[in-house]
């Protein structure tokens, strides 16, 4: 650990991790959007590893899940992202994609969180932007996060570069994130690489490290969780 000016400064992955200061994000595992990616059961499985270690280890939890307004209040800025996505030329035939208590907004079952879990719904791609997630993880004294689940280029890059304005350190779990373009999502990475603020890794080692601090696990299946 770096230690300057009355601050510590962790500069491996493993000073990063830590029940008491990272949290996990579970992003947008959503039945219907899931069931867009062509790799979504195997990103399912890598994330429900990832987040059974989390738990064993006493880590806070919060899923996302992208949410559609009705098209009445949705305005502009999601009208036209609708048009683009449903390739469609007129926002008046536009559906809503997510509507709140569908089927295809739910989290996938074989992920379902628990009542000690924060689900933070969103009609952004940041999970930061006009969400209580940052007063959240601050609240509870949380500095960094790991984040997984879909889709990449669309949602998780643009959450783990808000994340770095506002002082977190993301690490993102790149064989837990699917994608839909492979392309779009290999130069997220390489940009991530490129400018250092967000940390990758892989599901084995982020789970290792999480399972360091293994709690009761009679702990972990009620609201009542176990702390390192």
């Amino acid at each position: 650990m770096d230690r300057a000016f009355g601050l510590d400064i962790p500069t491996t992955l493993d000073e990063v991790c830590h029940p008491s200061r990272t949290a996990l994000i579970v992003y947008d595992m959503q039945v219907g959007i899931v069931s867009q990616i062509a790799e979504g059961r195997a990103i399912v499985e890598q994330v429900r590893q990832v987040l059974q270690a989390a738990r064993h280890g006493g880590f806070r939890v919060f899923f996302t899940r992208h949410m559609s307004l009705p098209n009445e209040v949705a305005g502009m800025t999601q009208l036209r992202r609708a048009k683009g996505w449903q390739g469609v030329d007129r926002a008046a035939d536009t559906r809503p994609a997510f509507p709140r208590d569908s089927q295809q907004f739910q989290i996938v079952p074989e992920i379902a969180p628990l009542p000690s879990e924060a689900i933070v719904d969103k009609i952004t791609m940041s999970a930061f932007a006009g969400t209580y997630l940052d007063i959240a993880l601050r609240d509870c004294g949380i500095n960094s996060f790991a984040i997984v689940g879909i889709a990449l280029e669309v949602g998780i890059a643009p959450t783990a570069r808000h994340a770095t304005d506002l002082g977190y350190i993301p690490v993102v779990v790149r064989d837990a994130c699917g994608f839909g373009d492979a392309a779009a999502a290999e130069r997220e990475l390489a940009g991530f690489a490129f400018a250092g603020d967000v940390r990758l890794t892989e599901s084995g080692e982020i789970s290792e490290l999480f399972r360091r601090f293994e709690t009761d696990r009679s702990l972990i299946s009620g609201s009542t969780r176990g702390r390192a």
